[in-house]
């Protein structure tokens, strides 16, 4: 229904307010009024006057206008029924209290880009008449399409949309006739999917696997977290297709959240093929219309399965039953740009929220997952075995100090590389750079090609002929020569690229497959790729972080890691849980069929702790080992945490604002809370501006909230005009969220503040 209204607050004798929501930098929401006696429902988009301009907002609840002020009128409502549920709008509420972000960036990030303007979801369509019901029966219609147009609407329930009903002069020619009438209608909630379902038998789960289907299912309804721990090749699928065939079958929706694009497809294909559905999903890749598709149709029910990636752990759920979270330990299930959050974090909100099971699955769990499950705070499920019955591999490190090297590789790795390959394995090697070369440098004077806007040296992508900088985007030509004294430039280090080139011309005749981003980039190329692994062609496999997703690979049978030390030297604090997990999941690729894997890791440190334990102890004694360290440096998980930081194009104003952030809490706070910095960013300069960083730590998560709330309210917007001015504003239902806070990990809690100068 189309409600254009532009009335004067005076001619109305009880306007209706509500508060809305726009996207921009400031918290809280802004009250309208609406004149018309039905009102708008929370959920729903409206067009509304701001500043001098006009906005799309959501509607988030009823307000009351403040004394004698005055309020401006909503001008339109642009949808018939809301798009965001009451279920759905409070997820998003606490969502941006816990992260401290602006409720608007917060609803609208979680809207499809499609309906974050004033695209409306109504198509034209045409509906029967008493005429036309007659004209069917005494078979007057002339023509096969006019009678089958005729039939589709006279069966319906209700209008057909106009795409349904043939050509155009079909369909004017019911109309003329009297038969149909036009009319508009909400387009109906219908996806498409690369796949066919089909009916493949499922596997009879081993003892381990049904263990862990049994527990849950005899947990019973309501929620209940669950760790899922398995090694690589267990079979942790098998026991989310058990549960989710269960779920299914009650008519209950089940949302699957997975780290990565790549890892979609194969999970789609074997779901539709195992449990005989159509799955919607939701990923930053698809077209919009195809994502908008997916999404109504989850949001209306019509689709059972869900399967997404992080920005899926907002889709509003008709009727959910079981949330599943795949690779719960993976980084890039962090939000990193714009709204920050944890999508494991806000599922398992939600999961509670909803009253529902959730399923955490891992061969390499998080700290904060175990140290929950250690607790008994999350059910605790383990696979030790490899469900076909094959061994986990054997890692080894190779120590290469003073070993001659060619490109990278030391004379062992290359030995076994050729040994595998001539015993008819496949083989994969693992180094997180892509591109040719890190950096181009000039040994005559020591230049180094650097992006002119970030800290960042430039790399060399050699098929491209370019330099890049991965963080910026900034991009130049190759110079042919140093640019300080004309001498000639060489690169220093390697990567994906080089470390192709240097396999294919050593090893000819294998095929070779790299897998990186760059690679990657095209429509279907990852599934190309996938297949020409998987039937053998590519016998050399080179890739980046995406190796560790998960993927299945029966042949592979020797993975080399080819740098060990850039992830073992990280300067996070979570460096070593990190390095531990890549480790272990590229490890478990190898040896997955009937023969035996084996993983070499390069180094040149070979006696470091945490290589030493990972060899000599199974993964869960590590991350033990890595809670002590954590305690005895009160880090998370034992402390909570929020980082707060600030970026300028002026070192000395992103630096001095978070000094001044510093004094303030320090002197309010005293011993509560540890205030560590203002200190850069491990990426001090980006994008052409500064970046500076507070660490809060407390004992109390709500110590730690309060002071983050204390610097919202005397801050005022994310983005500042010169100096920071003391603002007071309106906050969101703080007593909700402390309530509830209860449910979450023990993750920092990031807030980002932007200065012009």
């Amino acid at each position: 229904m189309d409600h254009h209204h532009t009335a004067n607050p005076s001619h109305a004798a009880t306007p209706t307010c509500w508060t809305v929501v726009v996207p921009g930098p400031f918290f809280g929401g802004f009250t309208y009024h609406f004149d018309l006696d039905a009102g708008p429902a929370p959920g729903v988009r409206v067009r509304v006057p701001f500043g001098q301009s006009e906005r799309v907002a959501v509607v988030i609840e009823p307000a009351s206008a403040e004394g004698e002020q005055e309020t401006r009128p909503i001008l339109e409502v642009l949808d018939e029924a809301p798009l965001l549920d009451d279920r759905t709008l409070a997820c998003l509420r606490w969502a941006a209290a816990y992260y401290h972000h602006p409720l608007g960036e917060v609803v609208f990030a979680a809207l499809p880009k499609a309906l974050r303007g004033e695209r409306r979801l109504e198509v034209e369509a045409l509906v029967s008449t008493p005429a036309g019901r007659s004209a069917l029966e005494a078979g007057e219609a002339k023509g096969e399409r006019q009678r089958e147009a005729l039939s589709r609407l006279v069966t319906s329930a209700g209008p057909v949309p106009v795409a349904k009903l043939g050509p155009a002069a079909v369909r004017r020619r019911l109309v003329e006739k009297g038969w149909a009438e036009p009319t508009r209608m909400t387009a109906p909630a219908e996806w498409s999917v690369p796949v066919e379902p089909g009916s493949e038998a499922a596997p009879a789960l081993n003892a381990e696997q049904q263990g862990a289907v049994d527990a849950i299912v005899s947990a019973g309804e309501g929620f209940r977290a669950w760790l899922l721990h398995g090694v690589t090749g267990s079979g942790k699928t098998e026991v989310y297709l058990a549960l989710i065939e269960r779920e299914l079958a009650a008519g209950r929706q089940v949302l699957v959240v997975v780290p990565e694009i790549s890892l979609t497809p194969q999970l789609i294909d074997r779901f539709a093929r195992r449990l005989s559905v159509r799955p919607a999903v939701l990923h930053s890749g698809l077209a919009d219309g195809e994502r908008l598709a997916a999404w109504r149709a989850v949001a209306a029910g019509t689709a059972g399965l869900v399967i997404g990636t992080r920005s899926a752990a907002f889709v509003p759920l008709a009727r959910p039953g079981l949330i599943v979270v795949d690779e719960e330990h993976d980084a890039a299930l962090k939000q990193q740009e714009g709204f920050l959050y944890h999508a494991r974090d806000v599922l398992v909100w939600r999961a509670r929220q909803l009253a529902i099971p959730i399923l955490l699955g891992s061969a390499t769990p998080s700290l904060e997952s175990l140290r929950h499950a250690w607790d008994g705070r999350y059910g605790h499920l383990r696979l030790t075995e490899r469900a076909s019955g094959a061994t986990m591999p054997a890692i080894h490190c190779l120590d290469v100090r003073g070993q001659t090297m060619v490109a990278g590789l030391s004379p062992a790795l290359l030995r076994a590389i050729e040994r595998h390959l001539l015993a008819g394995g496949q083989v994969m090697l693992y180094l997180n750079r892509r591109g040719y070369a890190p950096s181009l440098v000039c040994h005559a004077c020591g230049f180094v090609a650097g992006c002119p806007h970030c800290d960042a040296f430039l790399t060399w992508h050699r098929q491209i002929g370019r330099l890049r900088c991965h963080h910026c985007g900034f991009e130049q030509g190759v110079p042919a020569d140093c640019p300080s004294c004309q001498a000639p430039l060489s690169v220093r280090g390697m990567g994906t690229e080089q470390l192709e080139d240097v396999l294919a011309a050593r090893f000819p005749g294998f095929g070779i497959v790299r897998l990186d981003r760059d690679a990657t980039a095209g429509k279907g190329v990852m599934a190309d790729s996938l297949a020409r692994i998987a039937r053998g062609e590519a016998r050399l496999v080179v890739g980046t972080q995406m190796l560790v997703k998960g993927h299945d690979f029966p042949g592979v049978t020797l993975v080399g890691v080819v740098n060990a030390d850039q992830a073992l030297f990280a300067s996070d604090f979570r460096g070593p849980e990190r390095f531990a997990q890549s480790l272990l999941q590229v490890a478990g690729r190898a040896g997955r069929a009937e023969r035996p894997g084996e993983v070499l890791v390069q180094t040149h440190d070979p006696e470091h702790p945490v290589l030493r334990r990972l060899l000599s102890e199974d993964y869960e004694a590590v991350m033990a080992a890595q809670l002590v360290e954590r305690e005895q440096a009160e880090l998370p998980p034992t402390r909570f945490a929020g980082l707060i930081r600030a970026d300028a194009p002026q070192a000395d104003a992103a630096r001095g604002f978070l000094a001044g952030v510093a004094d303030q809490l320090r002197e309010r706070f005293g011993d509560e809370l540890a205030v560590w910095g203002p200190v850069p960013a491990p990426l001090a300069r980006r994008a052409g501006r500064y970046r500076f960083q507070l660490l809060l730590l407390a004992q109390v998560r709500s110590t730690l909230h309060r002071a983050l709330w204390a610097v919202d309210d005397s801050v005022g917007s994310r983005r500042l005009g010169g100096a920071a001015a003391l603002v007071d504003r309106r906050r969101s239902d703080r007593s909700r969220l402390t309530a509830t806070a209860g449910a979450l990990h023990c993750g920092e809690i990031p807030s980002t503040w932007r200065i012009a100068t």
